[in-house]
Protein backbone atom coordinates (compact mmCIF):
# COMPACT_ATOMS: atom_id res chain seq x y z
CA UNK A 1 0.00 0.00 0.00
CA UNK A 2 1.30 3.42 -0.89
CA UNK A 3 1.01 6.04 1.78
CA UNK A 4 -0.35 9.40 0.69
CA UNK A 5 1.72 12.45 1.55
CA UNK A 6 0.84 16.10 0.98
CA UNK A 7 3.82 18.25 1.94
CA UNK A 8 4.03 21.84 3.00
CA UNK A 9 6.96 24.06 2.15
CA UNK A 10 6.53 25.98 5.38
CA UNK A 11 4.35 25.91 8.45
CA UNK A 12 4.22 28.99 10.64
CA UNK A 13 6.36 28.27 13.64
CA UNK A 14 4.82 31.04 15.72
CA UNK A 15 1.62 29.19 16.37
CA UNK A 16 1.15 28.20 19.99
CA UNK A 17 -0.73 25.10 21.00
CA UNK A 18 -3.92 26.99 21.86
CA UNK A 19 -3.86 28.84 18.54
CA UNK A 20 -3.29 25.59 16.70
CA UNK A 21 -6.31 24.01 18.33
CA UNK A 22 -8.64 26.77 17.10
CA UNK A 23 -6.68 28.01 14.08
CA UNK A 24 -9.65 27.84 11.66
CA UNK A 25 -11.59 30.32 13.80
CA UNK A 26 -9.30 33.04 12.43
CA UNK A 27 -11.52 33.11 9.35
CA UNK A 28 -14.82 35.04 9.43
CA UNK A 29 -16.70 32.54 7.26
CA UNK A 30 -15.67 29.66 9.43
CA UNK A 31 -16.60 31.51 12.64
CA UNK A 32 -20.10 32.11 11.28
CA UNK A 33 -20.38 28.45 10.32
CA UNK A 34 -19.05 27.19 13.64
CA UNK A 35 -21.50 29.21 15.77
CA UNK A 36 -24.55 28.67 13.54
CA UNK A 37 -24.01 24.96 13.01
CA UNK A 38 -23.20 24.36 16.68
CA UNK A 39 -26.54 25.88 17.76
CA UNK A 40 -28.41 23.94 15.08
CA UNK A 41 -26.78 20.66 16.07
CA UNK A 42 -27.84 21.13 19.69
CA UNK A 43 -31.41 21.27 18.48
CA UNK A 44 -30.92 18.21 16.29
CA UNK A 45 -29.70 16.16 19.26
CA UNK A 46 -32.62 17.38 21.36
CA UNK A 47 -34.99 16.08 18.70
CA UNK A 48 -33.09 12.79 18.44
CA UNK A 49 -33.53 12.10 22.17
CA UNK A 50 -37.22 13.04 22.14
CA UNK A 51 -38.01 11.12 18.95
CA UNK A 52 -36.54 7.85 20.20
CA UNK A 53 -38.36 8.26 23.50
CA UNK A 54 -41.72 8.98 21.81
CA UNK A 55 -41.42 6.01 19.46
CA UNK A 56 -40.54 3.65 22.31
CA UNK A 57 -43.36 4.99 24.49
CA UNK A 58 -45.92 4.53 21.71
CA UNK A 59 -44.82 1.08 20.58
CA UNK A 60 -42.74 -0.46 23.38
CA UNK A 61 -40.85 -2.16 20.53
CA UNK A 62 -37.09 -2.25 20.20
CA UNK A 63 -37.53 -3.20 16.56
CA UNK A 64 -39.51 0.01 15.98
CA UNK A 65 -36.48 2.02 17.12
CA UNK A 66 -34.42 0.35 14.42
CA UNK A 67 -37.17 0.75 11.83
CA UNK A 68 -37.41 4.53 12.36
CA UNK A 69 -33.64 4.84 12.08
CA UNK A 70 -33.84 2.74 8.90
CA UNK A 71 -36.44 5.12 7.43
CA UNK A 72 -34.27 8.15 8.15
CA UNK A 73 -31.14 6.74 6.54
CA UNK A 74 -32.33 4.53 3.67
CA UNK A 75 -32.59 7.47 1.18
CA UNK A 76 -28.83 7.90 1.36
CA UNK A 77 -28.31 4.57 -0.40
CA UNK A 78 -29.90 5.97 -3.54
CA UNK A 79 -29.24 9.71 -3.30
CA UNK A 80 -25.85 10.23 -1.64
CA UNK A 81 -23.69 9.54 -4.71
CA UNK A 82 -25.75 11.76 -7.07
CA UNK A 83 -25.81 14.39 -4.33
CA UNK A 84 -22.00 14.34 -4.19
CA UNK A 85 -21.83 15.05 -7.92
CA UNK A 86 -24.36 17.86 -7.49
CA UNK A 87 -22.21 19.35 -4.72
CA UNK A 88 -19.32 19.56 -7.21
CA UNK A 89 -21.54 21.24 -9.84
CA UNK A 90 -23.40 23.94 -7.88
CA UNK A 91 -22.84 26.41 -5.07
CA UNK A 92 -22.42 24.32 -1.94
CA UNK A 93 -23.64 27.17 0.23
CA UNK A 94 -26.90 27.53 -1.72
CA UNK A 95 -27.41 23.78 -1.63
CA UNK A 96 -26.99 23.80 2.15
CA UNK A 97 -29.50 26.65 2.56
CA UNK A 98 -32.13 24.56 0.76
CA UNK A 99 -31.41 21.38 2.71
CA UNK A 100 -31.37 23.16 6.07
CA UNK A 101 -34.69 24.83 5.25
CA UNK A 102 -36.23 21.44 4.41
CA UNK A 103 -35.00 19.99 7.71
CA UNK A 104 -36.46 22.95 9.59
CA UNK A 105 -39.88 22.36 8.01
CA UNK A 106 -39.77 18.68 9.02
CA UNK A 107 -39.09 19.68 12.63
CA UNK A 108 -41.99 22.14 12.71
CA UNK A 109 -44.39 19.57 11.24
CA UNK A 110 -43.32 17.07 13.90
CA UNK A 111 -43.89 19.77 16.52
CA UNK A 112 -47.43 20.45 15.32
CA UNK A 113 -48.39 16.76 15.19
CA UNK A 114 -47.05 16.16 18.69
CA UNK A 115 -48.57 19.30 20.23
CA UNK A 116 -52.02 18.47 18.85
CA UNK A 117 -51.86 14.89 20.16
CA UNK A 118 -52.33 13.20 16.80
CA UNK A 119 -48.77 11.92 16.34
CA UNK A 120 -48.50 8.30 15.23
CA UNK A 121 -45.49 6.14 14.47
CA UNK A 122 -46.10 6.31 10.72
CA UNK A 123 -45.92 10.11 10.93
CA UNK A 124 -42.48 9.83 12.52
CA UNK A 125 -41.39 7.35 9.84
CA UNK A 126 -42.50 9.57 6.95
CA UNK A 127 -40.83 12.65 8.41
CA UNK A 128 -37.70 10.64 9.17
CA UNK A 129 -37.62 9.55 5.51
CA UNK A 130 -38.02 13.17 4.33
CA UNK A 131 -35.23 14.19 6.68
CA UNK A 132 -33.07 11.45 5.17
CA UNK A 133 -33.65 12.81 1.67
CA UNK A 134 -32.59 16.30 2.75
CA UNK A 135 -29.57 14.95 4.61
CA UNK A 136 -28.45 13.01 1.54
CA UNK A 137 -27.82 16.30 -0.25
CA UNK A 138 -26.72 18.15 2.88
CA UNK A 139 -23.93 15.80 3.98
CA UNK A 140 -21.53 15.89 0.99
CA UNK A 141 -21.98 19.66 0.58
CA UNK A 142 -21.38 20.22 4.29
CA UNK A 143 -18.32 17.97 4.34
CA UNK A 144 -16.84 19.78 1.34
CA UNK A 145 -17.58 23.36 2.37
CA UNK A 146 -14.71 23.59 4.87
CA UNK A 147 -12.20 24.01 2.05
CA UNK A 148 -14.04 27.17 0.92
CA UNK A 149 -14.18 28.69 4.41
CA UNK A 150 -10.45 28.68 5.22
CA UNK A 151 -8.06 30.75 3.14
CA UNK A 152 -4.91 28.86 4.12
CA UNK A 153 -5.08 25.16 3.28
CA UNK A 154 -2.69 24.43 6.13
CA UNK A 155 -5.67 25.13 8.41
CA UNK A 156 -7.97 22.74 6.53
CA UNK A 157 -7.09 19.85 8.82
CA UNK A 158 -7.92 22.00 11.83
CA UNK A 159 -11.24 23.06 10.29
CA UNK A 160 -12.22 19.43 9.72
CA UNK A 161 -11.41 18.59 13.33
CA UNK A 162 -13.36 21.61 14.57
CA UNK A 163 -16.32 20.48 12.46
CA UNK A 164 -16.27 17.36 14.58
CA UNK A 165 -15.90 19.52 17.69
CA UNK A 166 -19.07 21.47 16.90
CA UNK A 167 -20.91 18.23 16.19
CA UNK A 168 -19.89 16.81 19.52
CA UNK A 169 -20.51 20.07 21.34
CA UNK A 170 -24.08 19.71 20.15
CA UNK A 171 -24.04 16.09 21.25
CA UNK A 172 -22.92 17.09 24.75
CA UNK A 173 -25.33 19.98 25.30
CA UNK A 174 -28.29 18.93 23.15
CA UNK A 175 -29.16 15.58 24.77
CA UNK A 176 -28.67 16.94 28.28
CA UNK A 177 -31.04 19.84 27.62
CA UNK A 178 -33.29 17.53 25.61
CA UNK A 179 -33.63 15.09 28.48
CA UNK A 180 -34.56 17.88 30.89
CA UNK A 181 -36.98 19.54 28.45
CA UNK A 182 -38.51 16.16 27.58
CA UNK A 183 -39.15 15.37 31.23
CA UNK A 184 -40.39 18.87 32.17
CA UNK A 185 -42.26 20.12 29.09
CA UNK A 186 -42.74 17.16 26.74
CA UNK A 187 -41.42 16.13 23.32
CA UNK A 188 -43.20 18.87 21.34
CA UNK A 189 -40.91 21.48 22.91
CA UNK A 190 -37.82 19.49 21.87
CA UNK A 191 -39.05 19.32 18.28
CA UNK A 192 -40.00 23.00 18.20
CA UNK A 193 -36.70 24.20 19.61
CA UNK A 194 -34.91 22.13 17.00
CA UNK A 195 -36.89 23.83 14.25
CA UNK A 196 -35.96 27.25 15.58
CA UNK A 197 -32.28 26.27 15.84
CA UNK A 198 -32.05 25.85 12.06
CA UNK A 199 -32.42 29.61 11.69
CA UNK A 200 -28.92 30.00 13.19
CA UNK A 201 -27.13 27.97 10.52
CA UNK A 202 -29.25 29.40 7.68
CA UNK A 203 -28.37 32.91 8.86
CA UNK A 204 -24.69 31.96 9.04
CA UNK A 205 -24.71 30.62 5.49
CA UNK A 206 -26.40 33.77 4.18
CA UNK A 207 -23.81 35.95 5.93
CA UNK A 208 -20.75 34.26 4.40
CA UNK A 209 -18.54 35.89 1.76
CA UNK A 210 -17.08 32.95 -0.12
CA UNK A 211 -14.46 33.06 -2.92
CA UNK A 212 -15.40 31.84 -6.41
CA UNK A 213 -14.95 28.12 -6.92
CA UNK A 214 -14.23 26.13 -10.07
CA UNK A 215 -17.17 23.74 -10.37
CA UNK A 216 -17.18 20.54 -12.38
CA UNK A 217 -18.57 20.57 -15.91
CA UNK A 218 -22.39 20.81 -15.57
CA UNK A 219 -22.82 19.40 -19.08
CA UNK A 220 -20.98 16.19 -18.29
CA UNK A 221 -23.42 13.34 -17.57
CA UNK A 222 -24.08 12.89 -13.88
CA UNK A 223 -23.48 9.13 -14.10
CA UNK A 224 -20.03 9.69 -15.59
CA UNK A 225 -19.09 12.15 -12.85
CA UNK A 226 -20.20 9.66 -10.21
CA UNK A 227 -18.11 6.95 -11.88
CA UNK A 228 -15.01 9.17 -11.82
CA UNK A 229 -15.41 9.67 -8.07
CA UNK A 230 -15.86 5.94 -7.48
CA UNK A 231 -12.77 5.11 -9.56
CA UNK A 232 -10.69 7.47 -7.45
CA UNK A 233 -11.83 5.81 -4.22
CA UNK A 234 -11.09 2.32 -5.56
CA UNK A 235 -7.68 3.30 -6.95
CA UNK A 236 -6.43 4.96 -3.75
CA UNK A 237 -5.35 2.27 -1.26
CA UNK A 238 -5.54 4.48 1.86
CA UNK A 239 -8.96 5.87 0.94
CA UNK A 240 -10.26 2.41 0.04
CA UNK A 241 -9.14 0.96 3.38
CA UNK A 242 -10.60 3.86 5.34
CA UNK A 243 -13.96 3.49 3.58
CA UNK A 244 -14.03 -0.22 4.45
CA UNK A 245 -13.11 0.45 8.07
CA UNK A 246 -15.77 3.14 8.50
CA UNK A 247 -18.42 0.97 6.84
CA UNK A 248 -17.83 -1.90 9.28
CA UNK A 249 -17.67 0.45 12.29
CA UNK A 250 -20.99 2.01 11.37
CA UNK A 251 -22.80 -1.15 10.33
CA UNK A 252 -21.86 -3.22 13.37
CA UNK A 253 -20.57 -0.78 15.97
CA UNK A 254 -22.27 2.60 15.85
CA UNK A 255 -25.74 1.06 15.63
CA UNK A 256 -25.61 0.66 19.41
CA UNK A 257 -27.10 4.18 19.56
CA UNK A 258 -30.38 2.80 18.22
CA UNK A 259 -30.83 0.80 21.43
CA UNK A 260 -30.09 3.62 23.87
CA UNK A 261 -33.77 4.15 24.85
CA UNK A 262 -34.14 0.41 25.52
CA UNK A 263 -30.95 0.43 27.62
CA UNK A 264 -32.18 3.42 29.63
CA UNK A 265 -35.56 1.81 30.32
CA UNK A 266 -34.98 -1.95 30.49
CA UNK A 267 -31.31 -2.45 31.42
CA UNK A 268 -30.12 0.49 33.50
CA UNK A 269 -33.62 1.72 34.51
CA UNK A 270 -32.69 5.42 34.54
CA UNK A 271 -35.62 6.92 32.61
CA UNK A 272 -35.67 9.78 30.12
CA UNK A 273 -33.26 11.98 32.08
CA UNK A 274 -30.79 9.10 32.29
CA UNK A 275 -31.16 8.60 28.53
CA UNK A 276 -30.11 12.20 28.02
CA UNK A 277 -27.04 11.74 30.22
CA UNK A 278 -26.06 8.49 28.50
CA UNK A 279 -26.11 10.25 25.13
CA UNK A 280 -24.32 13.24 26.62
CA UNK A 281 -21.57 11.00 28.00
CA UNK A 282 -20.80 9.79 24.49
CA UNK A 283 -20.66 13.40 23.41
CA UNK A 284 -18.25 14.40 26.17
CA UNK A 285 -15.75 11.75 25.11
CA UNK A 286 -16.29 12.71 21.47
CA UNK A 287 -15.78 16.41 22.20
CA UNK A 288 -12.51 15.76 24.03
CA UNK A 289 -11.40 13.57 21.14
CA UNK A 290 -12.16 16.14 18.46
CA UNK A 291 -10.26 18.83 20.36
CA UNK A 292 -7.37 16.39 20.75
CA UNK A 293 -7.25 15.79 17.00
CA UNK A 294 -7.45 19.54 16.35
CA UNK A 295 -4.42 20.03 18.58
CA UNK A 296 -2.51 17.25 16.79
CA UNK A 297 -2.77 18.75 13.32
CA UNK A 298 1.04 18.75 13.05
CA UNK A 299 1.31 14.99 13.67
CA UNK A 300 2.30 13.36 10.41
CA UNK A 301 1.48 9.71 11.08
CA UNK A 302 -2.29 9.91 11.06
CA UNK A 303 -2.55 6.17 10.47
CA UNK A 304 -1.58 5.46 14.07
CA UNK A 305 -4.29 7.77 15.39
CA UNK A 306 -6.82 6.20 13.03
CA UNK A 307 -6.13 2.62 14.10
CA UNK A 308 -5.91 3.56 17.79
CA UNK A 309 -9.42 4.99 17.64
CA UNK A 310 -10.65 2.04 15.58
CA UNK A 311 -9.64 -0.37 18.36
CA UNK A 312 -10.57 1.79 21.34
CA UNK A 313 -14.16 2.42 20.20
CA UNK A 314 -15.37 -1.21 19.96
CA UNK A 315 -13.39 -2.31 23.03
CA UNK A 316 -15.14 0.27 25.22
CA UNK A 317 -18.48 -0.54 23.59
CA UNK A 318 -18.01 -4.21 24.41
CA UNK A 319 -17.55 -3.30 28.06
CA UNK A 320 -20.67 -1.11 27.99
CA UNK A 321 -22.74 -4.00 26.63
CA UNK A 322 -22.22 -5.98 29.83
CA UNK A 323 -22.27 -3.09 32.29
CA UNK A 324 -25.17 -2.83 34.73
CA UNK A 325 -23.79 0.15 36.64
CA UNK A 326 -24.98 3.58 35.52
CA UNK A 327 -21.73 5.41 36.43
CA UNK A 328 -19.60 2.71 34.77
CA UNK A 329 -21.83 2.84 31.69
CA UNK A 330 -21.36 6.60 31.49
CA UNK A 331 -17.58 6.22 31.68
CA UNK A 332 -17.46 3.47 29.06
CA UNK A 333 -19.65 5.45 26.68
CA UNK A 334 -17.34 8.44 27.09
CA UNK A 335 -14.37 6.24 26.11
CA UNK A 336 -16.36 4.82 23.19
CA UNK A 337 -17.19 8.35 22.04
CA UNK A 338 -13.52 9.32 22.29
CA UNK A 339 -12.43 6.32 20.24
CA UNK A 340 -15.09 6.68 17.54
CA UNK A 341 -14.37 10.36 16.95
CA UNK A 342 -10.63 9.73 16.97
CA UNK A 343 -11.25 7.19 14.22
CA UNK A 344 -13.82 9.23 12.31
CA UNK A 345 -12.14 12.65 12.51
CA UNK A 346 -8.74 11.28 11.57
CA UNK A 347 -10.14 9.30 8.64
CA UNK A 348 -12.11 12.34 7.44
CA UNK A 349 -8.97 14.46 7.66
CA UNK A 350 -6.87 11.97 5.72
CA UNK A 351 -9.45 11.62 2.95
CA UNK A 352 -9.97 15.39 2.66
CA UNK A 353 -6.23 16.06 2.48
CA UNK A 354 -5.68 13.40 -0.17
CA UNK A 355 -8.61 14.12 -2.49
CA UNK A 356 -8.29 16.72 -5.30
CA UNK A 357 -10.60 19.72 -4.99
CA UNK A 358 -12.58 18.96 -8.12
CA UNK A 359 -13.49 15.49 -6.75
CA UNK A 360 -14.13 16.56 -3.16
CA UNK A 361 -17.94 16.42 -3.24
CA UNK A 362 -18.05 13.03 -4.94
CA UNK A 363 -15.38 11.39 -2.79
CA UNK A 364 -16.88 12.80 0.40
CA UNK A 365 -20.25 11.46 -0.77
CA UNK A 366 -18.74 7.96 -0.95
CA UNK A 367 -17.11 8.45 2.45
CA UNK A 368 -20.34 9.74 3.99
CA UNK A 369 -22.28 6.91 2.38
CA UNK A 370 -20.23 4.44 4.40
CA UNK A 371 -21.67 6.10 7.50
CA UNK A 372 -25.26 6.91 6.60
CA UNK A 373 -25.70 4.22 3.95
CA UNK A 374 -24.79 1.31 6.20
CA UNK A 375 -26.62 2.72 9.21
CA UNK A 376 -30.15 1.62 8.19
CA UNK A 377 -29.05 -1.99 7.87
CA UNK A 378 -27.13 -1.79 11.10
CA UNK A 379 -30.18 -0.34 12.83
CA UNK A 380 -32.43 -3.13 11.57
CA UNK A 381 -29.81 -5.75 12.43
CA UNK A 382 -29.22 -4.56 16.00
CA UNK A 383 -32.96 -4.00 16.54
CA UNK A 384 -33.74 -7.54 15.38
CA UNK A 385 -31.01 -9.09 17.54
CA UNK A 386 -32.16 -7.08 20.56
CA UNK A 387 -35.78 -8.10 20.02
CA UNK A 388 -34.83 -11.79 20.15
CA UNK A 389 -31.86 -11.94 22.56
CA UNK A 390 -31.99 -8.58 24.33
CA UNK A 391 -30.08 -5.27 24.08
CA UNK A 392 -26.85 -6.72 25.52
CA UNK A 393 -26.54 -9.22 22.68
CA UNK A 394 -27.28 -6.55 20.07
CA UNK A 395 -24.52 -4.24 21.27
CA UNK A 396 -21.97 -6.94 22.14
CA UNK A 397 -22.16 -8.75 18.79
CA UNK A 398 -21.70 -5.54 16.82
CA UNK A 399 -18.78 -4.41 18.98
CA UNK A 400 -17.03 -7.76 18.59
CA UNK A 401 -17.25 -7.68 14.77
CA UNK A 402 -16.01 -4.06 14.69
CA UNK A 403 -13.04 -4.86 16.91
CA UNK A 404 -12.15 -7.90 14.81
CA UNK A 405 -12.10 -5.78 11.63
CA UNK A 406 -9.83 -3.16 13.21
CA UNK A 407 -7.40 -5.81 14.45
CA UNK A 408 -7.38 -7.48 11.03
CA UNK A 409 -6.40 -4.21 9.31
CA UNK A 410 -3.77 -3.60 11.97
CA UNK A 411 -2.19 -7.01 11.37
CA UNK A 412 -2.81 -7.52 7.65
CA UNK A 413 -2.12 -3.97 6.44
CA UNK A 414 0.72 -2.55 8.54
CA UNK A 415 1.24 0.17 5.91
CA UNK A 416 -1.78 1.94 7.42
CA UNK A 417 0.33 2.59 10.53
CA UNK A 418 2.81 4.48 8.35
CA UNK A 419 0.11 6.53 6.61
CA UNK A 420 1.41 10.09 6.51
CA UNK A 421 -0.41 13.32 5.69
CA UNK A 422 1.19 16.75 5.88
CA UNK A 423 -0.68 20.06 5.53
CA UNK A 424 -0.11 22.14 2.42
CA UNK A 425 -1.13 25.73 1.66
CA UNK A 426 -2.51 24.65 -1.72
CA UNK A 427 -3.88 21.47 -3.24
CA UNK A 428 -3.69 20.61 -6.90
CA UNK A 429 -6.70 20.96 -9.14
CA UNK A 430 -7.20 18.69 -12.08
CA UNK A 431 -7.44 20.78 -15.25
CA UNK A 432 -9.76 18.14 -16.72
CA UNK A 433 -12.45 19.05 -14.14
Amino acid sequence: MKTGVIRSSSVPASRGSGFTTFAALRYRNYRLWFVGQALSLMGTWMQSVAQGWVVYQITGSRFALGAISFASTIPTLFLMLPAGAVADRVSRRNLLIWTQTAMMLCAFILTALTATGVLQVWHVAVLAFALGVANSFDAPARQSLAVEMVEDRRDLMNAIALNSTMFNLGRVVGPAIGGVVLAALGPAWCFGLNGISFLAVIGALLGMRLPPRSASNPREPLVRQIAIGLRYVLSSAPVRTIVLLMAVSTLFGFSYSTLMPAYAVDVLRVGETGLGFLTTSVGIGALVSSLTVASLGHVRRKGRLLLAGSCLFPAALLGFAFSRSFPLSLALLAVAGFGFVLQNTTSNTVVQMLVPDHLRGRVMAVYTLTFFGTMPFGSLLVGSIAQVWGPTAGVAMGAAVTLACALWILLAQPAMLRLTVEPSPTLEKDPRS
